[in-house]
């Protein structure tokens, strides 16, 4: 069945509704909870209803997948897995497609909106980055080991301090640190000049050694 890849804004009242009842507390990769407990099929069937509309295509089901990824769905919705096992079962259901069309948008909101509300104590720039990396890796754009990288690195909260090598979100730019100002922002030279710049802590990554 035909299907949508690029990622639009999917139906903000009911993925909201199931990051409210999640665990709601940070979690690192390799810890375990039912994530998606609250996200019952009626749920992702409104998701995929409402981006159907918005885009202008047809809501229904694909005869041939739509039963099984409703029993499936329900009788394994509440287990508890880890963040990345959660976005390859969310990815799985892009790929057996239970609607006509928006498949991939739909599993990738759920997806962005669980991973914003488990990394919300972090400041708004990463907290989007992580949810933009898991909603592209269930949509089929990202393969999952930059997805975990990034979101690895994007959960180490550790504070900056001189000596540390650094990154931007992106990766275009890297050097070191040189200060740590009162008010917490940063003081780093990039490596490829001598001009000493000044960046937020959530304006970069921490970079391995």
């Amino acid at each position: 069945m035909a299907d949508e890849t690029s990622l639009r804004p999917g139906d903000e009242s009911d993925a909201q509704d199931g990051a409210r009842g999640s665990t709601g507390e940070s979690t690192s990769l390799q810890g375990r909870a039912p994530f998606l407990q609250n996200w019952d099929w009626q749920s992702v069937v409104r998701i995929n209803e409402r981006l159907c509309r918005g885009g202008g295509a047809q809501h229904g089901k694909n005869s041939e997948t739509y039963a099984r990824c409703q029993a499936e769905w329900i009788q394994g919705h509440g287990q508890e897995r880890s963040l990345l096992e959660t976005l390859d079962w969310l990815r799985s259901y892009h790929r057996k497609a239970p609607f006509l069309f928006f498949n991939g948008n739909t599993f990738a909101e759920i997806a962005r909106t669980l991973t914003d509300a488990l990394f919300a104590e972090f400041p708004r720039a990463r907290r989007r980055e992580a949810a933009s990396l898991a909603a592209h890796y269930v949509a089929g754009v990202l393969d999952r080991e930059p997805v975990t990288a990034g979101i690895v690195a994007l959960a180490d909260a550790a504070n900056f301090k001189p000596g540390d090598r650094v990154k931007t979100l992106k990766g275009s730019a890297r050097g070191v640190v040189r200060k740590i100002l009162a008010d917490g922002r940063i003081i780093w030279r990039p490596d490829d000049n001598n001009a000493e710049l000044t960046a937020l802590p959530e304006s970069l990554l921490r970079e391995k050694r």
